[in-house]
């Protein structure tokens, strides 16, 4: 209903790039170039300068900006107002999260939301942490849940649950009939990593920096960007590594899998994070609520 032309520049304006709000708006970029272009027809003057492939808000351009954002914050509450009164909850919802978040305790979770509220359209972005948290940063996903602590301050981190790590290894590896094992003997063995940018990655590496070792210390034979790959090379007696209990178990029934406790016990923080002042429309607040309940519900369990 908002003028489309303001919608792009907003975009645009908040990115400092075309092709970012190109990507964002899933419009091409000469598209948003006309819309940009015709806005200032229509103001006769200049939004943007452009040099040296950048771009930057003139004046006016930052007086349009500050309108807008009033604009959109008030048209974001005329929503709310009128369907909280009529009842409606629709909507489209953009959540980002990290890739065992998003395998292995994200499906109920939104498989309940979306039984209570079957209007509501969810895309699903799955990610690293560290990309996920730019999503939130650039405003182009709703709600971000992430494996690790979250370092901005400006995002507002809710912690849902705790989850453990162990150690994985193949049935037939000389540490499968342990029940747990130290930091240091980890480190004589074949260890196969999640990638750089990594949740997961990062809580082992500050585990084992906590021990006096590095992620340096580790004999790393592969780096892989999901746990299933992960699982996949570990079932196959290609080394050890570490993840999540949560996404281990069904391979743990099928005895693909040894999980071992680690020594000193290994724990992580499940968050959700988004924008501290941005306005939200009625179904992110209700999935914010909802999802909170569910991480109470999952810690009793």
């Amino acid at each position: 209903m908002a003028d489309r032309r303001l919608q792009v520049f907003h975009t645009v304006a908040r990115l400092l790039s075309f092709t970012k709000a190109a990507e964002t708006l899933h419009m091409t970029q000469p598209a948003v170039t006309f819309q940009i272009r015709q806005l200032e027809e229509y103001f006769n003057t200049r939004l943007f300068d452009r040099t040296h492939n950048r771009i930057t808000l003139t004046e006016v351009g930052k007086r349009v900006y500050e309108y807008a954002e009033r604009i959109f914050k008030e048209y974001a509450e005329m929503e709310n107002v009128v369907k909280e009164i009529t009842g409606d909850m629709s909507g489209v919802l953009v959540i980002g999260a990290s890739t065992t978040i998003a395998e292995y305790l994200l499906p109920v979770l939104l498989g309940d939301f979306k039984s209570k509220y079957p209007d509501v359209c969810i895309r699903l972005k799955v990610s690293n942490t560290d990309e996920i948290v730019s999503m939130v940063e650039n405003n182009d996903i709703d709600l971000g849940v992430v494996e690790a602590p979250v370092g901005n301050k400006s995002l507002v981190v809710s912690l849902c649950s705790i989850d453990q790590l162990v150690a994985i290894v193949s049935p037939g590896h000389p540490l499968a009939k342990r029940q747990e094992v130290s930091v240091q003997e980890l480190v004589s063995y074949s260890y196969i990593s999640r990638e750089e940018g990594s949740g997961t990655r990062e809580v082992i590496t500050e585990y084992f920096n906590r021990a006096g070792l590095s992620h340096d210390d580790l004999n790393i034979v592969m780096e892989l960007g999901s746990p299933e790959a992960i699982k996949g090379a570990v079932a196959a007696g290609m080394g050890v590594s570490i993840l999540s209990q949560t996404a281990v178990q069904k391979d743990l029934q099928l005895g693909l899998l040894k999980a071992i406790n680690l020594n000193p016990p290994l724990e992580r923080p499940l968050s959700f994070v988004h924008q501290k002042q941005k306005f939200r429309v009625r179904a992110i607040e209700e999935l914010l609520r909802f999802s909170q309940n569910h991480c109470e519900f999952y810690k009793k369990d």
